[in-house]
């Protein structure tokens, strides 16, 4: 027999495709690299894909892979971290004064340095990514320390004799100027990364930007809800050991 040309049976033509067969999940897939352009974080590249990935036609999906799916992994366990965290602080706080009012007290300034940081965030235009959930802890343990300096000096006046008002109020004004001149130095020192520009820049501006928005709030907040958080906490609490000592004593008086 003679040779047959493939044109006698068959008509072909150059097309673009994937030079194999690859399936994800059993599904027929394509993957896809890619990394940030410079000056953006890997959270913004993610946010900008799935913004492009709702473009596509009915029937085709996405999903991360690789890196992008161990970064985007913990940004689920986020809240049960934050929660852990601010467990083990309160847990440390309470051994420390040996109390269960003052952390609580110290505790409630937390959300003040948080949505600072939010509010920042949001208004550059910046992304939730793993990089600001670092700067979201750091301002939680700062403004926390903020508070730490007027409730720790607070309950030594009150234990002197002075009334829980007089306390807290005395407390702000004394430790008003190292608060201050902590929470400046720490906003100044930050100040770099949130103004970096060239490689890596996305994720310090997360880090920098998150941690000024937070530490201005907690900062200017702190100085005038402390000491509220202080007195209300411990009039409850000492409402409450009022109440069981008297309980107490009526007991022992009818023995």
């Amino acid at each position: 027999g003679t040779m047959v040309p493939l044109s006698a049976i068959a008509s072909g033509e150059w097309i673009y495709g994937s030079p194999k067969l690859s399936r994800y999940n059993g599904v027929a897939a394509m993957e896809v690299l890619g990394t940030p352009a410079p000056g953006y974080s890997s959270g913004q590249a993610m946010a900008e894909v799935e913004a492009i990935a709702q473009k596509l036609p009915a029937g085709i999906g996405y999903s991360f892979t690789g890196l992008s799916f161990e970064e985007r992994l913990p940004g689920s366990q986020a809240p049960a971290l934050y929660a852990l965290s601010m467990l083990v602080v309160f847990l440390c706080l309470a051994a420390l004064y040996e109390s269960w009012s003052i952390p609580i007290a110290v505790m409630l300034v937390v959300p003040l340095g948080v949505i600072g940081a939010l509010m920042a965030t949001s208004l550059r235009g910046l992304s939730n990514d793993v990089f600001f959930q670092v700067g979201l802890l750091v301002t939680v343990g700062l403004a926390a320390k903020n508070a730490i300096l007027i409730v720790e000096f607070a309950k030594e006046l009150h234990e002197q004799g002075k009334s829980l008002v007089e306390s807290a109020m005395e407390a702000c004004r004394m430790r008003l100027r190292p608060i201050i001149m902590t929470s400046m130095a720490f906003i100044l020192g930050v100040v770099p990364l949130a103004i970096s520009s060239g490689a890596g820049s996305g994720s310090q501006h997360a880090i920098g930007t998150g941690v000024i928005g937070g530490m201005i709030t907690a900062t200017i907040l702190a100085i005038f809800w402390v000491p509220m958080f202080y007195v209300a906490v411990s009039s409850v609490f000492k409402g409450k050991d009022k109440s069981n000592k008297q309980h107490v004593k009526t007991t022992e008086a009818g023995q």
